[in-house]
């Protein structure tokens, strides 16, 4: 929420170039929370007409795909004694055990690694550099890092524009409703409560 309403604060223009750059450093391994600044994001499209949900879509799928390619040059060209680096950097997410399990899933994976890569926090920072340290083909790569950036960024943009418009315009319509119910759920449960405790009283006592 304090993302939220800092973004709230920034003109339209400079929330899709954020969302753009975050996700894209993000995906070429820094470890950052593109995933958090894109929902925020998208949620405050859905409530303020400023934003449109189909840039800001298009400037996340954007960062996703060229972050991730940069990230596969630069692992291609670093190789191994960059991922040293960066595990004497970023040690809580470069750490040799991250790596090993990361280059499991690509071992085990390829192709489908990149492209899930991007629905799991800690290979979204790995796919891109690592694909390039374990000398996958350019175009296998290509292919999963468009499809997955497409797939990821364009719909999490949608899911969370279009739940929040549908959640606000219930809240709008039905706030004195739920309000009621929470209240008549509350009252039930403790008359519930108050007879089943008159009901064990005697047993209690005798006991």
């Amino acid at each position: 929420m304090h993302v939220q309403e800092w973004l709230e604060t920034v003109p339209a223009v400079a929330v899709y170039a954020l969302v753009g750059v975050v996700i894209g450093l993000e995906s070429l391994g820094i470890p950052l929370p593109g995933e958090i600044i894109l929902v925020s994001s998208a949620l405050l499209a859905s409530q303020h007409g400023d934003i449109d949900p189909v840039v800001l879509g298009a400037s996340a799928t954007a960062g996703a795909i060229i972050g991730d390619s940069i990230g596969y040059a630069i692992g291609r060209k670093g190789g191994r004694p960059l991922l040293a680096w960066l595990g004497r950097k970023f040690p809580r997410h470069f750490s040799e055990g991250h790596i090993a399990t990361a280059e499991r899933s690509f071992e085990k994976w390829g192709m489908w690694a990149v492209f899930f890569g991007r629905f799991v926090a800690l290979l979204r920072i790995f796919a891109g550099p690592l694909a390039g340290v374990l000398r996958m083909p350019y175009w296998k790569f290509l292919i999963a890092n468009v499809l997955g950036g497409i797939v990821w960024a364009g719909g999490t943009t949608a899911v969370v524009y279009y739940v929040g418009i549908v959640a606000e315009s219930w809240l709008k319509r039905f706030s004195w409703l739920g309000l009621v119910a929470a209240v008549l759920v509350g009252l039930t449960s403790m008359l519930v409560l108050k007879r089943k405790a008159k009901k064990a009283a005697p047993a209690v006592a005798a006991e």
